[in-house]
């Protein structure tokens, strides 16, 4: 019998080795994940091949990125099917196509602004798409703050400082926007998500969560937010139960419909490591992607590394 995550309405079965890479490859750290219309998956990685795709099946297609890119973090798809890549290694966003191609590059490469200056960028982490084709950079990790561009790369505005209080941010690390334009930003050191109107202005948090990472939110009306906790890191409460790291489905106010995997950090097929990245495709199949390699020293830091080690889980959702 296959492991399954979930109950009820939001219950996934575990597809091990979903993903068929050609021989001699791995993805070392799973930053990111996106889903196309036609349900082929991005993943962009920290190995060799930044970009990685598959069909919905997990057989590869193409590889794309070498060379571009420095330290794969963020990657989100636009309804104009372009990717938005973050890349947190040289301080820039690029809009790309399913192929490849850069369309537009925000930021200068290898030229951090200065630290928590509020100055793009310093470490940028992922971006999202207003309805009407506004870019948001959430800037991330040397600063505090969300970028506002226009559809041309231009920038509108800027808000946000390191703190607690609302609309500060202690590591500003992701960031979704839904079908009225509202933004959800995960401020994961403060455990929460918080949330913006267009205009960067607060209209409210959620607390019930631990380290929020990655998230995803589609585009339709009443969509759910899907976020990734990636738990303690702390020795005092590492081995803690029921803090994750985990998947968390909360509705766009904030009540939480469905949550899993908050069976302690390990290799078991029901526990995660460091739920990164997250994408849905068409079928409601979750994607996961995590920055084991990474987080590896830090949960267990007096055992070696497995090699390799798993960084993508694809969790389908069984029929009700």
């Amino acid at each position: 019998m296959s492991d399954t995550l979930g109950d009820g309405q939001y219950r996934y079965r575990i597809v091990e080795d979903w993903a068929k890479l050609p021989q001699g490859w791995e993805f070392m750290d799973v930053a990111a994940v996106a889903v196309d219309r036609q349900d082929r998956v991005y993943v962009f990685n920290r190995g060799q091949h930044p970009m990685i795709v598959f069909d919905r099946e997990g057989k590869f297609l193409r590889s794309w990125g070498e060379g571009l890119f420095k330290r794969a973090h963020g990657l989100h798809i636009g309804p104009d099917e372009c990717l938005y890549c973050t890349d947190d290694g040289d301080h820039t966003v690029r809009k790309c196509t399913l192929e490849g191609k850069v369309l537009l590059e925000i930021g200068v490469p290898d030229k951090p602004a200065p630290y928590m200056s509020g100055k793009p960028f310093n470490r940028c982490t992922h971006t999202a798409l207003s309805p009407a084709g506004d870019i948001y950079v959430t800037d991330g990790y040397g600063n505090s703050c969300i970028h506002k561009y226009a559809p041309n790369g231009k920038l509108l505005k800027t808000w946000g400082q390191p703190g607690t209080d609302p609309g500060e941010f202690n590591i500003v690390h992701n960031i979704c926007c839904d079908c009225e334009g509202w933004l959800y930003v995960a401020d994961r050191e403060n455990h929460r998500v918080q949330v913006f109107n267009g205009n960067g202005n607060y209209e409210t948090q959620w607390n019930n969560m631990h380290r929020p990472c990655g998230l995803f939110m589609d585009s339709s009306p009443n969509a759910l937010c899907y976020i990734g906790e990636l738990g303690p890191r702390a020795p005092v409460n590492r081995d803690m139960p029921r803090i994750g790291p985990r998947i968390t489905i909360a509705t766009a106010e904030g009540r939480v419909v469905a949550r899993f995997g908050d069976n302690g950090t390990g290799l078991k097929p029901i526990q995660f490591i460091a739920p990164h990245g997250l994408a849905v495709d068409s079928r409601g199949d979750i994607y996961v992607g995590e920055v084991s390699y990474t987080a590896w020293a830090e949960v267990f830091p007096s055992q070696p590394r497995p090699q390799p080690l798993r960084s993508l889980r694809k969790l389908v959702k069984e029929p009700v």
